[in-house]
């Protein structure tokens, strides 16, 4: 299918396919002056970056030393509740989690894993991956939202932060149209977590209503139960437009035998309660009866490979895309851990973006900003990206640019490296508060999809006004190196020294915020959608740009289905 974007191995649970042969060097005929393209709009950016030098090595070598973390920290958890809880699925006939997931996606595609190390350190007991697995990957050719419960991690339960993981899930697809698969197999709510797990807003119940406002816009949802679905969680295949389950495994009920029988005295086994064959037969409360894993992977295949045009259609990049003139992972030496240390921003676009060119705006005025378009896999985006602290100047550049991008319907990628607004009398006397506010406004009100890369610090109001979570970006990515706090370790120490005179309370406070700005510590509570190496950045913006540009198909607004708006009813299951 045009349009769709192949991604790193490092980012995917198989290897992809080579580079689609759309993507080619210019012909020298297409070339101007320099090897620019005859009338080109952007110039490719210089590189004067020494990957020999002292510094670059020394940042170069501490960066790897970082990701090579980040790859340990995620390999462990995605061996799920480890090889006890494995061993005891694979007895029992089944396939693991991610072995399930393997055998949905098309082979040789790409997989973006969301929160891979949600709930990292987070509870007393360790639940990897907060006990699901979520992300975008292929399916018969189809872009899906994946959601997997992995049911070596305390059965599959849902804890707090199990429930956000899903709900993020959810809206990312409600938001690119993304067709939702869910892979069941879960004991329902940790019960020891229910106060925050069941009653509010944005807990449990948020799930399945999710699921119903996707289904009357025409998102399906399709779920394959390979084990227990108790309680709450019986209502993801309830819910599902069409739905398979797995016989003399799969089970669904509102509640197993020991509560049926202290509730009713009836003595009743799970699989008459609940078994495969009762509901395909009997409740209908599913459609599809499998052997077994296998087999209700395959239906689910076929499921998706028969949605026609159901869901939001791809949209096709504007250009062809072209790999950037310097190697990604120079990166590393350029930006390296210690956020104090300053870097142009320049030169990480410069290894982003297709060909390396990049038309800068407003590149005399406010410096501490940078601002400008480009193409990434071939899409357009407006980029912002900070180069300094927030002065006036740079917040109006910023807001204008904004504004811009809003009218012409271009997408905007924030690369975030920032302390924050300038603060100071000449500062305040300037207007920076109502100026800054101008930029926090430009953000919230931006008509068009957002992107945020954090790759260095974002700190204070900085954060809001380079698109932090509360300005809901479609997603927000950092490096392992990235810092988020409401200020810096620095800067706090000195605010201490003058509030308290305690030593030891200043240390303390100080270790624990140093903590807390981890991107180890955001992405274990979803702060973010996951950890990314510099070196894939440019590929994983390219699939959130793709994602972007897919639009909603126009259907006739009949009362019986549609109510002029695109949303209906959904499936009801009778």
């Amino acid at each position: 299918m045009r349009g769709q974007l192949k991604l790193p191995a490092s980012t995917i649970l198989r290897r992809v396919q080579p580079r689609s042969a759309t993507s080619r060097p210019l012909l020298s005929s297409e070339r101007g002056l320099n090897g620019r393209r005859a009338h080109y709009h952007a110039s490719t950016l210089p590189s004067l970056i020494s990957t020999t030098s002292p510094e670059f090595v020394a940042k170069s070598q501490a960066m790897d030393a970082l990701v090579a973390d980040f790859e340990a920290k995620t390999a462990a958890a995605r061996l799920g509740g480890g090889s006890k809880a494995a061993e005891r699925m694979k007895s029992r006939g089944k396939k693991l989690p991610r072995e399930r997931l393997a055998l949905l996606l098309d082979p040789h595609t790409p997989f973006l894993e969301l929160s891979s190390l949600a709930a990292d350190g987070v509870y007393a007991e360790s639940i990897p991956g907060a006990g699901l697995i979520t992300g975008i990957g292929r399916i018969s050719g189809r872009e899906c939202m994946v959601i997997v419960n992995d049911a070596t991690v305390k059965g599959g339960s849902y804890y707090p932060l199990t429930v956000k993981k899903q709900l993020r899930a959810q809206e990312i697809a409600k938001e690119h149209g993304l067709p939702c698969v869910y892979i069941v197999e879960s004991g329902g709510a940790a019960l020891p977590h229910q106060a925050n797990v069941f009653p509010d807003k944005e807990h449990f119940g948020r799930i399945f209503y999710n699921m119903a406002q996707m289904s009357a816009l025409g998102i399906p949802q399709i779920a394959s139960i390979h084990g227990i679905s108790v309680a709450g969680g019986a209502y993801v295949p309830a819910m599902a437009d069409e739905n398979i389950i797995v016989q003399n495994q799969g089970r669904i009920f509102l509640a197993g035998p020991p509560l049926v029988k202290a509730a009713t005295g009836e003595e009743i086994d799970d699989e008459s309660l609940g078994g495969g064959r009762m509901h395909s037969t009997e409740s209908g409360v599913t459609d599809h009866l499998a052997r077994d894993d296998e087999h209700a992977i395959a239906i689910t295949r076929g499921i998706v490979g028969d949605l026609g045009k159901a869901g939001y259609q791809p949209g096709l990049p504007s250009k062809a895309p072209e790999d950037p003139l310097y190697s990604a992972s120079e990166l590393h030496g350029i930006v390296g851990t210690d956020v104090r240390q300053p870097f142009d921003m320049h030169d990480v676009i410069a290894r982003i973006v297709d060909g390396s060119r990049f038309r800068e705006y407003k590149k005399e005025y406010g410096p501490t900003i940078v601002t400008g378009f480009a193409h990434v896999h071939g899409y357009e985006v407006g980029i912002i990206a900070n180069n300094g602290i927030l002065f006036s100047p740079s917040a109006l550049k910023a807001s204008q640019f904004i504004m811009l991008c809003s009218q012409r319907r271009i997408p905007l990628l924030f690369l975030v490296n920032v302390t924050g607004y300038m603060v100071g009398s000449k500062a305040e006397k300037g207007g920076i508060a109502k100026d800054g506010a101008k930029m926090v406004r430009a953000v919230a009100c931006a008509d068009v999809p957002k992107l945020t890369v954090i790759v260095g610090g974002s700190f204070g109001a900085g954060n809001y006004g380079m698109a932090g979570r509360a300005y809901s970006p479609r997603f927000l990515w950092m490096w392992p190196n990235a810092k988020i706090s409401v200020m810096g370790s620095a800067q706090l120490s000195q605010v201490m020294t003058s509030v308290s005179k305690d030593p030891a309370q200043h240390a303390s406070l100080k270790s624990e915020i140093e903590d807390q700005s981890m991107a180890t510590y955001s992405t274990a509570r979803l702060w973010d959608d996951g950890i990314i190496k510099p070196t894939d950045t440019r590929d994983v913006v390219g699939l959130g740009l793709a994602l972007a540009a897919r639009t909603r198909p126009s259907w006739s607004a009949n009362p019986m289905t549609w109510d002029g708006d695109g949303k209906g009813f959904g499936v009801f299951r009778m």
